[in-house]
């Protein structure tokens, strides 16, 4: 079981016409990387995603109420947005078998299928809840604030669909509450009403939280082998430990991704994998790098990158054009999984036809990494930056290794651009106009300034 990832194609001396990061570059920035490591694991206490993987009271608090709801529904429903969505919808998308959903309950091992609902969009929330039997579903409310505005609005539409289906006495055993440990709305309703919570640690960031009860709760609902998922992410941290950035693979790639993007002008940062279960890994990604890095520095420079999703070998009929032929304004990081040669053979037919009679005793598995290979190649041939993470299958324990890496790679990657890679104020605006609009308590400065906001110019609208 192991990471390795191949940077070569980032670097100058393998890309043509001078382009690359230059060794003296990665030299130079061993020593901003020293400080910026420094930095970030001086914060263990602050940083609660740093031990989540070795939390063992945390783990077994999702695995008691795993334990204790087994063979009792048929569905988990989980609520929830941005973080608190993302990281369980990756997990599933995964480490289940394709089409969870859809498989009958003796595919599926016995174990609940799992819906999350990750917007507010009536048409979505009411077909989920005509198509649930609600008696046999379990309701995972997932909001570290316990008031974000989308999570509580589904929670309180599908309360009042558990009461009118189970009643209001039994509509509380088909809830767990995932939320902060102390304070917000869920913990008091929790509280007030006997209704099962786990913890979200208070030092834990919604989208560093896929290790805490935000994912590991439903991911062991599913039957997903949690203790895995933990051990491959604490195997990454461990590795972090050591400040030589030659020796520091998430350290690495948060370096390479910084040079690319502040020396040579590459501020969009594509993640694409060579794996349909690697697909909602890569939109998990897109909120961590950009919610996390898209700033403004206390000098009131604006900064960070771009995040761009894309699947191969699917994108290379979509996107691939761009990045070969565009502007060169982007990385391209691979993930490329291994031992895949022998799945799916492709039979020997119409050997007379020059379009099909060279790809029988091929195989599907080698096709995609071949594909995945020359399409590395080709962006190199053309001085495009990409480079390939590869991991031995696709299983919990990469999986976990590969949420680490990305989730220390993005704090490492706050110190270098000299942001705070754990606060989004950038959003909150956008909040407390929506909040003052609905009438929220304590709204009414945001409203003032709603008000006051220049009205829509009829010369400009068509």
């Amino acid at each position: 079981m192991a990471l390795s990832f191949d940077f070569s194609n980032m670097m100058a001396g393998t890309l043509p016409n001078g382009t690359g990061i230059t060794e003296a570059q990665w030299l130079g920035a061993a020593e901003r990387f020293a400080a910026a490591h420094a930095a970030v694991h001086a914060r263990t206490g602050d940083l609660g995603f740093l031990t989540l993987a070795t939390n063992e009271a945390l783990l077994e608090s999702s695995l008691a109420v795993a334990a204790k709801v087994k063979g009792k529904f048929d569905d988990v429903l989980l609520l929830g947005i941005g973080g608190s969505a993302l990281g369980p919808i990756a997990l599933r998308t995964a480490l289940c078998p394709p089409r969870w959903n859809e498989l009958t309950p003796a595919q599926r091992g016995g174990n609940p299928r799992l819906h999350v609902l990750d917007n507010v969009d009536p048409a979505t929330i009411g077909a989920t809840l005509a198509r649930l039997d609600l008696s046999r579903t379990l309701v995972l409310v997932v909001s570290k604030s316990g008031g974000t505005v989308e999570t509580m609005a589904q929670y309180l539409i599908v309360r009042e669909a558990l009461a009118q289906a189970v009643g209001e006495d039994q509509a509380k055993q088909h809830l767990v509450l995932v939320t902060d440990p102390k304070v917000g709305a869920l913990r008091r309703i929790a509280n007030d009403e006997g209704i099962p919570a786990v913890e979200i640690p208070a030092n834990v960031g919604g989208r560093f939280s896929v290790l805490s009860p935000v994912g590991i709760l439903p991911a062991a609902l599913i039957g997903i082998d949690v203790r895995a998922l933990l051990a491959g992410a604490a195997h990454v941290t461990s590795q972090a430990q050591n400040a030589d950035l030659a020796k520091n693979l998430p350290g690495a790639f948060a370096v390479l991704q910084w040079l690319a993007d502040r020396e040579h002008g590459r501020p969009i940062q594509v993640l694409m994998p060579y794996a349909d279960a690697l697909r909602d890994l890569a939109l998990w990604f897109v909120q961590l790098w950009a919610e996390s890095l898209g700033k403004i520095t206390p000098q009131g420079t604006s900064v960070g990158p771009t995040p761009l999703p894309a699947l191969g070998a699917t994108d290379q009929h979509s996107q691939v054009q761009l990045f070969m032929e565009g502007p060169q304004d982007k990385t391209v990081t691979f993930i490329a999984v291994k031992g895949r040669e022998h799945e799916g053979r492709i039979p020997a037919r119409h050997g007379d036809i020059p379009e099909l009679g060279y790809l029988g005793g091929h195989s599907l598995g080698e096709l995609i990494d071949i594909e995945q290979r020359a399409t590395a190649g080709a962006l190199a041939a053309r001085g495009r930056f990409n480079a390939t993470l590869s991991v031995d299958t696709v299983d919990a324990w990469h999986l976990g290794a590969l949420m680490q890496l990305f989730a220390l790679a993005t704090a490492y990657a706050g110190e270098l651009y000299g942001v705070n890679a754990f606060d989004q104020p950038g959003v909150e605006l956008g909040k407390q106009f929506a909040y003052a609009m609905l009438g929220r308590a304590g709204s009414e400065q945001a409203r003032a300034e709603w008000d006051a906001l220049p009205k829509p110019d009829p010369r400009w609208a068509m």
